[in-house]
């Protein structure tokens, strides 16, 4: 028994919060519309405009209280309030005046209708915002999916290639000659920085997700912010080439800049291992009036087409994946997406003569785009 009248109780004290907080709004409002009234009645001895400032002032109660009823009683007091002190013989109630019932129940129509119409829109308001952060849940629950769906594979298939290695070696370390030694170790090695590459993938997706989908952006100078990413391209594939392309003058540009590095550098990898092509990428950067666009080309096979609509929503297998730790392109282009959604931008990509072309653009104010 206790246990079931412990949340009526709870309820039962919220309720009159909301009454005290819809009377203290009703008053003050009411009480100021008065009090500016009688000044404005008083400097130019005319009451034209009065009833203006009551339905202003519904309106005000409508959208700062609870409910329906606050808005209708203020629109019954504010009629009052009216005839009481603003209408002749003034500082007294006189509803029999010729024709003034049929005003007063016009006001009193105005002001309830004017009342509801608010409190409608700030229900609908309430309910759209609703519906919204469902919607922004849904994505993130659809996101984590496919990232965990991404990470099963793409952290499996180095770790297995990892640990056969490893017992290779081992198992025949007097049998190996120094040039198999070799390129177990280079495996090794190869797959190890596969692994660092998707662990700092997830330290990026982690970081936005603690911050509600969003990023703290400051101005950062474009030519520093390629120059690292193409430093860090090059450290992990040294015998990678890339050309890069970029304005010449002194760009600044809003945005977190170890996310975006992170971004090209996702890119590039991606376009090293899957466009089955030994020509340079090509790096190129433009800014517009709203925006910096970013695009990676490579000149290999392309992008199938029925992958091009979700190529950037979570794992991609290729017809090698299962062999090969460099196959999958799962959650490297999750991450992009989801680093460039953060930043309201927006990427895609598209077969472009004789390779894939993948662009990204960043605002360089506040605009956002969809994606």
């Amino acid at each position: 028994m206790d246990n079931k009248k412990a949340p009526e109780k709870k309820h039962r004290k919220v309720e009159p919060d909301i009454l005290m907080h819809n009377i203290h709004i009703t008053t003050v409002i009411l009480v100021i519309t008065t009090a500016i009234s009688f000044a404005f009645f008083a400097s130019t001895d005319s009451t034209e405009n009065i009833s203006t400032f009551y339905i202003l002032a519904i309106v005000f109660i409508a959208r700062f209280t609870d409910g329906y009823i606050p808005g209708i009683l203020a629109s019954l007091i504010s009629v009052i309030c009216i005839n009481w002190g603003f209408t002749y013989p003034y500082l007294a109630l006189n509803f029999s005046l010729n024709g003034y019932p049929l005003t007063f129940l016009v006001m009193l129509l105005i002001a309830t209708l004017t009342s509801t119409a608010t409190t409608h829109l700030k229900e609908k308001n309430r309910i759209l915002h609703k519906q919204e952060k469902l919607l922004m849940e849904a994505e993130k629950e659809k996101l984590r999916a496919n990232l965990l769906r991404a990470i099963s594979h793409d952290l499996r298939t180095p770790l297995t290639s990892i640990i056969g290695n490893s017992a290779a070696y081992l198992d025949n370390d007097k049998t190996l000659s120094r040039r198999d030694k070799h390129l177990l170790i280079q495996n090794i090695y190869d797959d190890s920085n596969w692994l660092l590459n998707m662990v700092e993938n997830l330290l990026s997706v982690t970081r936005i997700h603690e911050t509600g989908a969003q990023v703290t952006k400051s101005l950062e100078p474009l030519e520093e912010v390629i120059s690292e990413a193409v430093r860090r391209f090059k450290k992990r594939l040294p015998n990678a080439h890339v050309n890069v392309t970029i304005p010449n003058d002194f760009i600044m540009i809003p945005m977190d800049a170890t996310l975006i590095i992170q971004v090209i550098l996702n890119l590039l990898e991606n376009a090293v291992y899957h466009s089955q092509s030994d020509e340079p990428l090509n790096l190129v950067c433009s800014i517009n009036d709203t925006h910096a666009q970013f695009e990676v080309i490579d000149h290999g096979v392309g992008i199938k087409e029925e992958l091009l609509d979700t190529l950037f929503d979570g794992y991609v297998s290729t017809p090698n994946s299962g062999s090969d730790s460099h196959k999958g392109m799962g959650i490297g282009l999750s991450i992009c997406k989801a680093i460039i959604v953060a930043h309201n931008g927006k990427i895609w990509a598209v077969n472009d003569g004789d390779g894939a072309h993948i662009i990204f653009i960043l605002p360089l104010g506040e605009e956002t785009y969809e994606t």
